[in-house]
């Protein structure tokens, strides 16, 4: 009568250090295969894309301009046409889609525009805003 009833029970045995951290490692697993895994995948795929860039594609940049592609410039440079005669510079990392892939310039193919086009460029159709000078 002179001891209480909890301090009688005695100590509870402490769990395994392995249990304690197992639900530690099961939020590691699951942060991997929903967040690291896919996002590595998606900036692997990125980084393939801007790789195969080359002249003729039509792409849109980071900041949302549409364009075609007019000349890969060096490793990290594209230049880029925005309008008829209108072309910037941006680096390839900031190529955010590529709309139209174009086909591959045969060297031994003859006529067009000279630049891998077989079609000769067509004079008139859309201009920027309407403006510009149809030749």
């Amino acid at each position: 009568m002179l001891i209480s009833p909890a301090y009688a029970q005695g100590a509870a045995a402490a769990p395994d250090a392995f249990t304690t951290f197992v639900p530690l490692i099961l939020i590691g697993v699951v942060f991997y295969f929903l967040l690291i895994r896919p996002q590595q995948k998606r900036i692997k795929d990125h980084r393939a894309m801007v790789q195969a860039l080359r002249r003729g594609d039509k792409v849109v940049t980071a900041g949302g301009v549409f364009g075609t592609v007019t000349k890969v410039v060096g490793d990290n440079e594209l230049q880029v046409e925005i309008a008829e005669n209108v072309r910037i510079r941006v680096v390839r990392g900031t190529i955010s889609e590529v709309l139209q892939k174009s086909e591959p310039a045969n060297k031994n193919e003859q006529g067009g525009d000279g630049g891998g086009n077989p079609e000769p460029a067509k004079k008139g159709g859309f201009k920027l805003f309407g403006g510009g000078k149809s030749s």
